[in-house]
Parts: structure tokens; C-alpha cells; sequence
């Protein structure tokens, strides 16, 4: 049994099952507030430099678990620019735009 190429793929498995539902929410709500656009665009150029060390390691579950994340992070980045919230776009969030705050006149007694 070669114990490096199990936990290689265990792992692998279970990396990639764990960003499942960060993606699965992200492409449900298109809510993607809470993501940075720095952090996303940073992570994608990493995964590219990353993967001329990756895919000159021999075939295995690395090449998967890079490749998972290299997608992953490219449809992050994708979704993060096309779902965003832009100013003037009537979707602000805030105190006074907030659904939750109702501004009502003060009453005089």
C-alpha cells in the first residue's frame, strides 16, 4: 500500500469537498459582498505562478487538488466581478438605504 498516495488522494478529496459549499452558496445568492476582489484576483495569479512548479511534479492528486483550485478560484474571481455591487446601482447597502431602518417622522405631542 502506498501510504504517501493515499493520503495524497484523501486529502485531496477532502480539500476539494470543502470548498464545495463556499461555490455552491457563492453561485446560489450571487452574494459575493463578503468576498475581497484583491484577495480573489492575488489568489488566481498565485494559482499560475503556482502551477509551473505543480505540473512539473509527477502525475497524482496534487495535480488534481491544484487544478480543483485553480478553477475554483478563477470562478471566485469571475463571479466576484459579475455579481459585485456597483455605486449609483440602487443596491447600496447602508443605514439609509437599509431595508431594516424605516425613518419615520418624529411625533409631536
Amino acid at each position: 500500500m502506498n501510504i504517501p498516495l493515499l493520503a495524497g488522494t484523501v486529502s485531496t478529496v477532502l480539500f476539494a469537498a470543502s470548498m464545495l459549499p463556499m461555490l455552491l452558496k457563492a453561485v446560489r445568492t450571487k452574494d459575493l459582498a463578503s468576498y475581497s476582489l484583491g484577495n480573489m484576483a492575488l489568489t488566481n495569479v498565485a494559482n499560475v505562478v503556482h502551477s509551473l512548479y505543480v505540473f512539473d511534479l509527477p502525475a497524482g492528486p496534487v495535480w488534481l487538488l491544484h487544478t480543483f483550485y485553480v478553477v475554483a478560484s478563477a470562478l471566485m474571481l469571475v463571479w466576484c466581478l459579475r455579481y459585485r455591487k456597483m455605486p449609483g446601482d440602487g443596491q447600496l447597502e447602508g443605514p439609509e438605504t437599509s431595508p431594516a431602518v424605516v425613518h419615520e417622522p418624529h411625533l409631536a405631542h
